[in-house]
């Protein structure tokens, strides 16, 4: 089974990543915004940073930024990204 995209995802931030989002470090936001945001709007599935989770997270993603892990949905029907959370790696697996 082949992933045929025809146009790029959208973004969209989960009520959880919201609520935490104004917690994030400035400079680590606008990399997300500037950096990841892009990335996962071309091709959520693939990259050097992504790696689709496995057991009951197995529907999640995450995308590592250095010492943080930033976790998201691929709805493939609305073509939609949903930003669900953003932690530091030591508490990202608890």
């Amino acid at each position: 089974m082949g992933i045929i995209q025809l146009s790029d995802f959208l973004i969209a931030e989960a009520n959880s990543f919201i609520k935490i989002k104004n917690e994030i470090d400035k400079k680590q936001y606008d990399k997300i915004v500037n950096v990841v945001y892009p990335q996962l709007k071309r091709n959520p599935f693939f990259g050097t940073n992504i790696k689709k989770l496995k057991g009951e997270f197995e529907e999640y993603y995450r995308y590592r930024i250095g010492n943080y892990r930033l976790f998201y949905l691929v709805e493939n029907e609305k073509v939609v990204v949903v930003v669900v959370d953003f932690k530091h790696r030591q508490n990202a697996y608890d």
